[in-house]
């Protein structure tokens, strides 16, 4: 018998990374956003002029808010690390002319917990636990291992100063998985899966923000790390970069995975190329 067939994976057409990418204007600089000023900026450089440290009608304070948890898909800082794709990517990142601009201290401090959210602030509150439905926790089961492919990097349209690799997820005849386990758990597909790798410190003149915006060029299209994952975390976290959090528990991928097919009748998630 042959090798099992490589997993396809979802492309950019159905997925959401072009249409978020920050738009880089010839000529202009990377100012950080209000999002990023209010939630990430406090942590990251607290004596930044730029920072919000309240917001009415916002939950942020000096970039903390109330306890909250999301299910999540993990990223092994291990395997990441041992990646040569990765550790490419390090190096041109820490030559970069803005390296003295991110955060580097506190990538370090979070690398156990990376992350990509795929349903966040499912419950809230100082004890406050998830209840995952009987239906909810089978259905997760029945999905089996799943395989993401993870590239980037990438900048957002929102909470500009953040630096994400994306994640690419598997493709079972046409179906999202993480598309679908977003479903099984009463949330939208997305389609976009962003693993927070760095933060910055400071806007970004024009020639470092050509210079991201080429990175981002560049690496668009290759692999850093494919993982195969048989379970998804409950993270809580009292701030957005999960600088005080951690793992609540682990929700398990494991027995017969479904077929693509049921996938798609129950959630709705058929991909068309």
């Amino acid at each position: 018998m042959g090798a099992p067939a490589a997993p396809a994976f979802c492309p950019d057409e159905v997925l959401a990374y072009r249409r978020s990418l920050t738009r880089f204007a010839p000529g202009e600089g990377l100012a950080l956003d209000e999002a990023y000023r209010l939630a990430h900026l406090p942590l990251v450089a607290p004596g930044h002029p730029g920072v919000i440290p309240a917001r009415e009608g916002r939950s942020y304070e000096h970039g903390r808010h109330p306890r909250v948890v999301s299910l999540v898909l993990p990223v092994p800082h291990a395997d990441l690390a041992a990646a040569p794709a990765y550790l490419e990517l390090d190096r041109a990142l820490r030559g970069a002319p803005f390296a003295g601009k991110i955060a580097w201290d506190v990538a370090a401090r979070r690398r156990e917990r990376l992350h990509a959210t795929l349903c966040g602030s499912l419950a809230t509150g100082p004890e406050a636990v998830p209840a995952l439905a009987p239906t909810q926790r089978a259905a997760l089961e029945a999905l089996g291992p799943i395989t993401v492919e993870l590239r980037g990097p990438f900048s957002g349209t929102v909470n500009l100063g953040r630096l994400y690799l994306r994640v690419y997820p598997e493709c079972r005849d046409g179906t999202d998985v993480l598309g679908a386990i977003q479903r099984i758990m009463g949330r939208p597909a997305t389609g976009l899966y962003l693993v927070g790798l760095h933060a910055l410190t400071d806007d970004l003149d024009p020639a470092e923000a050509a210079w991201l915006a080429d990175l981002i060029a560049r690496w668009w299209d290759r692999p850093i790390l494919r993982l195969t994952l048989d379970a998804l975390w409950l993270l809580w976290a009292t701030d957005d970069l999960v600088l005080d959090g951690g793992v609540l528990a682990r929700v398990p991928l494991t027995g017969e995975p479904v077929s693509a097919a049921s996938l798609s009748a129950r959630d709705g998630l058929r991909i068309d190329r």
